[in-house]
C-alpha cells in the first residue's frame, strides 16, 4: 500500500507491503465547519463562561491580542478580524490594539514569513510585536507561583487593559494539549520563567504528557502562571489535516481550553492491538516540521507504539 506522509508543504509517498502493514493512525474524520468566519463571531458573542467580547471591550483604551509564532498552523487571516472588529466596534481605536506573537523561547517573526502568518491587510493596518524571552527589561515581574518558579511576563501584554489569547489545540508531549494558558507560558514568558517550566523537575514527570491534563505539573503551573498574568478572554481553534476549521471554543481561559481539548481527544486519540516493529511517522508538514526544536514532537508522538527494540523512522525537519 501506497501511504502519503506529510512533508513540508507536500507529502512523501512511502510504499509498504500490505503484509506488514499494521495499522495506518490518524485523526477521526470530521467534518469541518461550514461556515468558519460565522462560527468564530458566534464564539465571540456567545462564548463560554464568560461576557461576550464585545462586551468586555466596553470601556476599555488598550487591547493586546496574542497570536501564536510560525511553528503553529493557526488560521490569523480567519480568527483575527472578527476580533479586531469587535474590538475597534467597541471604542478601542485601532492605535491602541497590539497583536503580540507568543514566541516563547523560539525566534522573532518578521518580514513575508510574518504576512504568512496574519495576511498582508493586518500587517499593513496594525502594530506587530514579537515577545523576546531574554529581553528581561521588557518583562513584568508578577512574583512566583506556589511552587516558586519565577513569573516574568511580556510587560507589553501585562499593561494592557483588555488582554486576549488565540491558539491552536492540539496534543502536546509535555502540555498535555496545546493552546489555553500555554499562549502566556511559554508563549509570553520569560527564558528565566523557562528554565523552570522546561526543566527536569517538571519535564521527567510520567505525567508531563501526551494527552494528560489531570496531574500534569506543566499543565497545572502554566495554568497558575496565566491566571497571574491574567487573560480576559481566549479563542481556541481545532483544525483538520487539510488545515480546515473544525472546531471553536471561546471565553473563559480554562473552560473554554478543556472544553477544546477533550474535542481535541475525541478528535486525534487512536488506538493498536499491540506495539509495532517499525513506525513512520513525521512531523505533520508545514510549518511543524520547519525548525529543528519542533522536529521531536513526530518522534515522541509515535513512541508508545514501537515495540521494546523496535524502530522509529520519521521525515525530519526541513532546512
Amino acid at each position: 500500500m501506497q501511504i502519503g506522509i506529510r512533508y513540508g508543504r507536500g507529502v512523501v509517498n512511502v510504499e509498504v507491503p500490505d503484509q506488514n502493514l499494521a495499522a495506518i493512525l490518524d485523526i477521526q474524520s470530521s467534518a469541518p465547519i461550514t461556515d468558519p468566519e460565522t462560527a468564530i463571531w458566534s464564539a465571540l458573542a456567545t462564548p463560554i463562561d464568560s461576557l461576550s467580547l464585545a462586551e468586555l471591550a466596553k470601556d476599555q483604551q488598550t487591547a493586546c491580542v496574542v497570536i501564536s509564532d510560525v511553528t503553529r498552523p493557526v488560521p490569523n487571516e480567519l480568527i483575527l478580524p472578527p476580533i479586531l472588529q469587535t474590538l475597534e466596534a467597541e471604542g478601542i481605536a485601532r492605535g491602541q490594539i497590539t497583536i503580540l506573537v507568543a514566541t516563547g523561547i523560539h525566534r522573532p517573526n518578521f518580514g513575508a514569513e510574518l504576512e504568512e502568518m496574519v495576511g498582508a491587510e493586518i500587517m499593513a493596518n496594525y502594530r506587530i510585536l514579537n515577545h523576546y524571552s531574554e529581553r528581561l527589561e521588557t518583562h513584568t515581574d508578577l512574583g512566583t507561583t506556589e511552587n516558586g518558579t519565577p513569573v516574568l511576563i511580556d510587560r507589553t501584554y501585562v499593561e494592557a487593559d483588555l488582554k486576549i489569547t488565540t491558539a491552536l489545540i492540539e496534543p502536546h508531549l509535555m502540555a498535555g494539549y496545546s493552546g489555553g494558558r500555554k499562549a502566556i507560558c511559554p508563549g509570553l514568558a520569560s527564558i528565566e520563567t523557562m528554565k523552570i517550566m522546561h526543566g527536569p523537575e517538571i519535564l521527567e514527570h510520567p505525567k508531563a504528557a501526551t494527552g494528560v491534563l489531570a496531574g500534569n505539573p506543566f499543565h497545572v503551573e502554566a495554568t497558575e502562571i496565566a491566571r497571574m498574568a491574567g487573560v480576559d478572554f481566549t479563542l481556541n481553534i481545532t483544525i483538520d489535516t487539510q488545515r480546515r476549521l473544525t472546531g471553536v471554543f471561546a471565553g473563559d481561559l480554562e473552560t473554554a481550553h478543556l472544553a477544546g481539548a477533550e474535542f481535541t481527544e475525541r478528535q486525534a486519540k487512536a488506538t493498536v492491538s499491540e506495539p509495532a516493529d517499525i513506525v513512520l511517522t513525521s512531523c505533520a508538514g508545514h510549518p511543524l516540521d520547519a525548525t529543528f526544536y519542533q522536529a521531536v514532537k513526530g518522534a515522541i508522538a509515535a513512541l508508545d507504539v514501537v515495540k521494546e527494540g523496535g524502530r522509529e523512522y520519521r521525515s525530519i525537519c526541513r532546512v
